[in-house]
């Protein structure tokens, strides 16, 4: 199986809404150009930044298909498959079409919180039947599980198709434990655009970044410039914008960005319940932030 090369900017693209909570797949296209046209080096559909849970099977089918098609091969496309019923997961990768698709982001099974074993043995059931490179995500905060440096080291020694990790724990001693004793071909990704850079400057390759929705040229630059070493120039963006990371998840992953965008004029304020927009002084302190930046906002 050939491997995937994840360096740099990937985007957790978010799923656009219509104010009667139908896709807005009009928008969704705008966004896959916006991104695509503006630096970003791959996209991962259907992760939690895409609201999948409130997604039924027909907008998931939809959504994969339009992604394939608007993107055309130009950059990478990584499909979130993955869920707390390994049974399922399994099902999923055998019947979902993933023609178009260059690898899966499968997350840690949440809610039933498997002990490391029981993760491992789900990876290794779901890396026996893939047929694409697969992109573990530990993500404890969602899924109330943290897939430790063992686990993680342990998967991507045995299992050839297991290429990367999106870290999203954290913990940078435990980033940094993976990073220092992976294979030389495992990658590790950040999951945070926060401590992007300076995971980065430890070893990781990159980020499936949520701002990078809204500002693919600014971060994707800063992405490169801290890949080539530039860390001083690199530097410079990431406080530009250490503000606006912290407001992006004040009311929760992905009303922030969703503000910001309608802010922007890409998309409507809307997200399915369970999840709601930003409170209101949320979403005005991201606009006076926006000012600040000089960035045009409605």
């Amino acid at each position: 199986m050939a491997k995937i090369d994840l360096r740099g900017m990937g985007v957790a693209l978010i799923t656009p809404f219509k104010e009667d909570e139908s896709i807005d797949y009009e928008a969704l296209i705008r966004m896959i150009d916006h991104l695509i046209e503006n630096g970003t080096d791959y996209i991962v559909a259907l992760g939690s930044t895409g609201e999948t849970p409130t997604l039924s099977e027909e907008e998931k089918k939809e959504i994969t298909r339009i992604v394939v098609e608007r993107v055309r091969r130009r950059i990478p496309i990584v499909l979130g498959v993955g869920g707390n019923c390994t049974r399922n997961v399994v099902h999923q990768l055998e019947h979902t079409d993933l023609k178009g698709v260059d690898a899966i982001l499968s997350v840690v099974p949440f809610y039933n919180k498997p002990s490391q074993e029981g993760i491992y043995q789900h990876f290794k059931t779901i890396s026996a039947v893939s047929p694409l490179p697969i992109v573990l995500y530990n993500v404890p905060g969602r899924t109330g599980m943290n897939m430790t440096p063992q686990t993680t080291l342990r998967l991507a020694r045995e299992c050839n198709n297991i290429t990367a990790i999106k870290e999203a724990s954290g913990n940078i001693t435990q980033m940094d434990d993976i990073i220092k004793n992976k294979p030389a071909d495992f990658q590790v990704i950040s999951g945070d655009d926060g401590i992007t850079f300076p995971l980065i400057a430890l070893g990781a390759v990159g980020v499936i970044s949520v701002i990078g929705n809204a500002f693919p040229r600014e971060f994707s630059r800063m992405v490169r410039l801290a890949l080539e070493g530039d860390y001083t120039n690199a530097r410079v963006i990431h406080s530009r914008f250490a503000e606006l990371f912290e407001l992006l998840f004040v009311d929760g992953n992905p009303a922030g960005v969703k503000s910001m965008l309608h802010m922007m004029g890409f998309i409507e304020n809307k997200l399915r319940l369970p999840l709601v927009p930003t409170r209101i002084p949320t979403f005005e302190k991201i606009r006076e932030v926006l000012h600040k930046l000089n960035i045009k906002v409605k």
